[in-house]
Parts: structure tokens; C-alpha cells; sequence
């Protein structure tokens, strides 16, 4: 296959995806390409997409590749889908989230003595959002389930996997400073 070619296919299937694809995902479509060979392509486009300034970008995102439009179209994106966006999580959604992304897996229990409030209705609502997954149960008395963040949780906040969450000790210092102002 004609590597031009094989290029337009891989941007066109990016192009439809309403998620990010694997190059595993790629390659059942493209069989004869090796990964190795889907990620040049990608990569290729990604640097097109850069060089000729084009208003949208080829990133790596929840374990897949994705097109996304850049940043800086953000206003007119929001002005022209202002009644489609999703609603943005409240602060105990966050807080909440927060909690379950760093110290995953955790049981409902755990959320709530480090919050210091039920966290049900919030567990219910990230859920329903798909942001977190059961991922099991601990393996003490009763049983409680263990909640943990999910492929779309990646997707939400831009993260490529979850090694590139800001650590802990990041916030804590960001925190001081604007306490400092």
C-alpha cells in the first residue's frame, strides 16, 4: 500500500473516531501495517498538522491518538456549541475525583474520611459521567467497593496516561503561592 495512501486512511479514521484509537485499534483496520509503522503516520500527520498551521492537532490521549482542535479556537468553539458542552463538575465532583485519581484503587469509606462528608450522590454522578469504574472489591470485612478512574477520565482532563497527573507535592506548592497573593 502506497504510504500516502495508507496515511489518508489513518487520518480519516481519526477524523470519524468520537474516541481516541489505539494503533491496535488502527492496525484491524490496516492489517498489513506494522504499529511501529501506523505511529510514523501518525506521527507524520501530527507534523503536518503543526507545520502548515492548521486549527486542528493529532495528540496522544487515554492510551489512543485523537484529532482535537487547538486550544487557542477554544472561545469560537465554545460561542458556536455554547448549549452543547457538557456541564463542568462541581467542586465536590473534583474534590471527589481528585481523591479517587491519587489514591486509587479506594473504597467509598476512605473517600468520605478524607472529604469528611458522604460522598454517595458524587460517586453516583462520576459514575453516571463514566470518569470513574468499580474496579473490584478490598478484601476486608463487608466487602466495599474499590473506585478508580476510567479511560475517559484521561480523555477529560487531556491525559495521555496517569503518570501525567501533576504530583501531589506540585499542588500542595501551587496552593501556598495562591494563598500567598
Amino acid at each position: 500500500m502506497d504510504g500516502n495512501f495508507a496515511r489518508s486512511i489513518i487520518e480519516a479514521l481519526l477524523f470519524v473516531a468520537d474516541e481516541p484509537l489505539s494503533t491496535k485499534a488502527i492496525k484491524a483496520v490496516l492489517d498489513e501495517l506494522k504499529e511501529d509503522e501506523i505511529r510514523k503516520h501518525i506521527a507524520d500527520l501530527a507534523l503536518e498538522y503543526e507545520t502548515t498551521g492548521r486549527a486542528y492537532a493529532v495528540t496522544e490521549i487515554a492510551e489512543g491518538f485523537q484529532i482535537v482542535t487547538r486550544p487557542q479556537f477554544a472561545e469560537w468553539i465554545k460561542k458556536m456549541y455554547k448549549s452543547k458542552l457538557t456541564h463542568r463538575l462541581s467542586k465536590p465532583a473534583l474534590e471527589t475525583l481528585a481523591i479517587i485519581a491519587y489514591r486509587q484503587p479506594v473504597t467509598k469509606i476512605e473517600i468520605e474520611s478524607i472529604r469528611g462528608v458522604s460522598a454517595e450522590g458524587v460517586i453516583d454522578t462520576l459514575l453516571e459521567r463514566d470518569l470513574i469504574a468499580i474496579k473490584g472489591r478490598k478484601d476486608v470485612v463487608g466487602r466495599p467497593l474499590l473506585y478508580g478512574t476510567t479511560k475517559e477520565y484521561l480523555r477529560y482532563f487531556g491525559l495521555k496516561d496517569l503518570t501525567e497527573m501533576p504530583k501531589i507535592e506540585e499542588l500542595i506548592g501551587k496552593m501556598g503561592e495562591e494563598s500567598d497573593v
